[in-house]
């Protein structure tokens, strides 16, 4: 890519750098911006920048936001006595999207995984542990994944709230709507089997 200049070529190093994007979406995209008018490419070059100073963890969930507490956290229609917790980030966006939760959620950064050195210490099991110490919740739903480590994430977190006194929930799984049982694996069918409730 002689033919482009040092510019340009670390333009497109930098866009390709991108998860999924490779060299020549990279050359494209960057070939998109060079030929947007000067307005566009200055707004896109300030919301990067926007968010490399803005965007920061709220200090109660640990999702992203602009101020010390997120849009969720401080959202007085929330129910503050509920709590969900997940894995990551990107499942509080499904869970909302759905629009089938209306409590607060607190986000683990990932699950335990003893085979790869991630213990509790390396999650924010101490930072839920003060966080149920307030007395504030009385209902918390695990949503962590329905692998191996979800499940032992999910089983560890149960132990540690016992001593709370607090309903403790896990989130179903099974069977999709609209699948076809034919299609659906042995451990998929197993735990809708076995988690199966009275109609």
């Amino acid at each position: 890519m002689n033919y482009y200049p040092p510019s340009i070529l670390d333009l497109i190093k930098n866009i390709a750098r991108l998860p999924g994007i490779g060299k020549k979406t990279a050359e494209r995209l960057a070939m998109h911006i060079l030929q947007s008018p000067r307005r566009e490419t200055e707004l896109l070059a300030a919301s990067l920048l926007a968010v490399g100073n803005k965007v920061k963890k709220c200090s109660l969930c640990f999702a992203l936001s602009d101020n010390d507490i997120c849009n969720i956290c401080g959202n007085p229609d929330r129910n503050t006595e509920l709590l969900c917790i997940i894995e990551q980030l990107a499942d509080m966006v499904a869970i909302e999207k759905s629009g089938s939760f209306r409590g607060l959620y607190h986000i683990l950064g990932g699950i335990l995984s003893p085979m790869d050195g991630i213990g509790p210490n390396d999650i924010r099991i101490g930072e839920l542990v003060n966080r149920l110490a307030k007395g504030v919740i009385k209902e918390v739903v695990i949503a962590t994944s329905t692998s191996v480590e979800g499940d032992a994430t999910a089983s560890y977190i149960a132990q540690l709230i016992e001593k709370y006194k607090i309903k403790v929930t896990r989130i179903a799984s099974g069977v999709p709507i609209g699948g076809e049982l034919k299609y659906v694996d042995q451990v998929t069918m197993k735990r809708a089997m076995d988690t199966r409730h009275i109609m």
